[in-house]
């Protein structure tokens, strides 16, 4: 009998090392099946556990170190009290060998309490009964803001200044969409100085406007001009007893001068440029960890592969403290400063900027004219959405959104013209239209001097604007435009984003632009805040067909035009057909 028992644990042990060396030298399509190395495991453990259970009791899983939830369940199930109670003492009492003590146990996958229970977001509440505001006064500004409007001329808000302004006051994260010249700057800068400057400073009984924690709102804008802009609309609010509160930080301008400026005045709002902002916080003399408000104007710009180091600082720096706080402490004012809203704003809305605003915001929401929906609920198309014709409700919401980035007012043509011929074109539609400020687009910086001389040589007065020329040669020229000495202006896209001029009734592409998101910001140019225009784009005849899909993209008509004898001429045979049921409704 003893002889049979040894041969038996012989094979045993034989059968065990070979699954064991099986297990280990295996392939690897092999090795996914668990069954070999459990088994191995399991015939390890009974070998070596064979005498310890002859001297202290029967074999079980449990000795095995085999303590699955669902092994316990069925164990307890069938157990009465009486047993379950010595079973325990018994197994807690047990003192296995150290080879036992090595066996390996098997952990469930599933351990209880280990799974987080799902998050339900709160249903969006916004008053959509501010939407309808017809003053100021109606949207819950402080009373001596609304008077520091009234002073500047300022009584009506705009449609999407009385959809944004309340949303924001009520701490969402929001991405405003509207056209060029609906008044997308007054909708994120009048939450901010609800906030942030001297009206929050008297209304809360605040005794020294001086010890603010730093900066409490940063702006962020493309160019060097649309920041300038932003901050001449800050300064005509505030006045001049309290512009001091608004800095610009553009490039182009003395960097010396700027942090002594910081140094010295400690604005609450900062202005500038991508690289100018991350460069100066990059050398700690920008605080901006307790930042309340992070605004990214022409987000989709600054979306672009230029700006990515600086943005990215920027979002790093913008609204985060150095030191995290403790969980368990309770919030202060300055941990409460800390949690940013983030505003983005671009009069389109491609793919790139969702993701964005979703990454960066939290829970964020569109707003648009009159309306306001959660951008979880605008659909995640592709890029390519808006190259599509809109046949379903999907594409349909992104084609709503690229018709909204155009003024109601302006009139969309096109003239067919040799490209040799595209200067004295332009001269004869600024004649036919009886335009006074005209900005006429090329997509090459070279070509913009001879188109210049080419129009000066034909009486009209014209000058360039682009990035090459020094701060204060664009400064002199966008004033001599401004104030109507000159008629022309020749541009790149440069001045796609930003330029408010208000009296500019034409817009002109010499170039036609390189999709529908760029035709969009030039046509901007015009028809600004409810006044007519018009854009005419020149085109070959090889490039009609570019005409025909931007008026698929953006549900718009576009119809041929020419100028003989000096006035305009619609084909009307040649009206693009086939509009878009959405463009038809409205």
């Amino acid at each position: 009998m003893k002889a049979l028992l040894v041969q038996s644990n012989r094979s045993m042990l034989t059968l065990v090392s070979t699954r064991i060396l099986f297990s280990v030298r295996a392939p690897p399509h092999l090795r996914k099946f668990s069954w070999i190395s459990q088994t191995a495991r399991f015939h390890t453990s009974v070998q070596c556990q064979s005498s310890y259970d002859r001297e202290s009791g029967p074999l079980t899983l449990t000795s095995l170190g085999f303590r699955g939830q669902e092994l316990e369940a069925t164990e307890n199930k069938d157990a009465t009290p009486e047993t379950t109670g010595k079973r325990d003492r018994t197994y807690k009492n047990e003192k296995p060998s150290s080879v036992s003590s090595e066996a390996p146990k098997i952990i469930p996958k599933a351990v209880a309490g280990a799974i987080k229970p799902v998050k339900v977001k709160a249903p969006l509440k916004i008053d959509s009964t501010l939407f309808s505001a017809k003053t100021f006064s109606e949207l819950n500004l402080p009373s001596m803001l609304i008077a520091r409007l009234e002073r500047v001329g300022l009584t009506v808000p705009t449609d999407v200044q009385s959809t944004a302004i309340p949303t924001i006051l009520q701490n969402h994260d929001v991405v405003i969409q509207s056209y060029t010249g609906s008044g997308k700057t007054l909708a994120y800068l009048l939450p901010i100085l609800c906030e942030v400057g001297p009206f929050t400073n008297k209304l809360s009984g605040e005794e020294d406007p001086d010890k603010r924690i730093g900066v409490e709102a940063v702006i962020v804008a493309p160019s060097r001009e649309l920041g300038m802009q932003i901050v001449r609309e800050f300064e005509k609010i505030l006045g001049p007893e309290d512009k001091k509160l608004v800095q610009q930080l553009v490039g182009g301008a003395n960097k010396s001068r700027q942090e002594e400026a910081l140094r010295k005045n400690k604005p609450s709002i900062v202005v500038g440029t991508p690289g100018r902002i991350a460069e100066i916080s990059a050398t700690g003399k920008l605080h901006t960890h307790n930042c309340r408000f992070l605004v990214l104007d022409e987000v989709d710009e600054l979306l672009s592969f230029n700006f990515r180091e600086d943005m990215h600082r920027i979002l790093e720096h913008v609204g985060r403290r150095p030191v995290a706080e403790p969980h368990n402490k309770a919030k202060g004012p300055l941990v409460r400063r800390t949690e940013r809203r983030t505003i983005l704003v671009s009069a389109t809305v491609p793919f790139s900027v969702i993701r964005a605003a979703s990454s960066w915001g939290r829970d964020p929401v569109l707003v648009r004219a009159k309306t306001v929906v959660p951008l979880e609920s605008v659909p995640a198309a592709g890029p390519d959405t808006l190259s599509k014709n809109p046949t379903n409700s999907s594409s349909s919401t992104i084609t709503q959104g690229a018709a909204d980035s155009l003024p109601p007012g302006l009139k969309h043509y096109y003239c067919v013209s040799k490209l040799q011929h595209k200067v004295d074109s332009l001269r004869r539609c600024v004649h036919a239209l009886d335009a006074r400020s005209v900005i006429a687009f090329m997509n090459h910086t070279k070509r913009l001097k001879d188109a210049v001389f080419k129009l000066e040589a034909r009486g009209i007065t014209a000058a360039e604007l682009h990035g090459d020329l020094g701060k204060l040669a664009r400064s002199t020229t966008l004033k001599k435009f401004k104030n109507g000495e000159l008629r022309v202006l020749v541009t790149n896209e440069l001045s796609a984003r930003g330029l408010d001029v208000a009296q500019c009734d034409l817009v002109v592409n010499l170039d036609l632009p390189t999709d529908s998101i760029h035709y969009a910001h030039r046509a901007g140019r015009a028809g600004r805040l409810g006044r007519k225009g018009s854009v005419v784009s020149m085109c070959e005849e090889s490039e009609v067909f570019i005409m025909k899909k931007l008026h698929k993209q953006l549900g718009i008509p576009i119809q041929k035009c020419d100028f003989p004898e000096g006035k305009l001429s619609v084909f009307k045979e040649e009206t693009i057909k086939e509009m878009s049921s959405e463009a038809t409704a409205r």
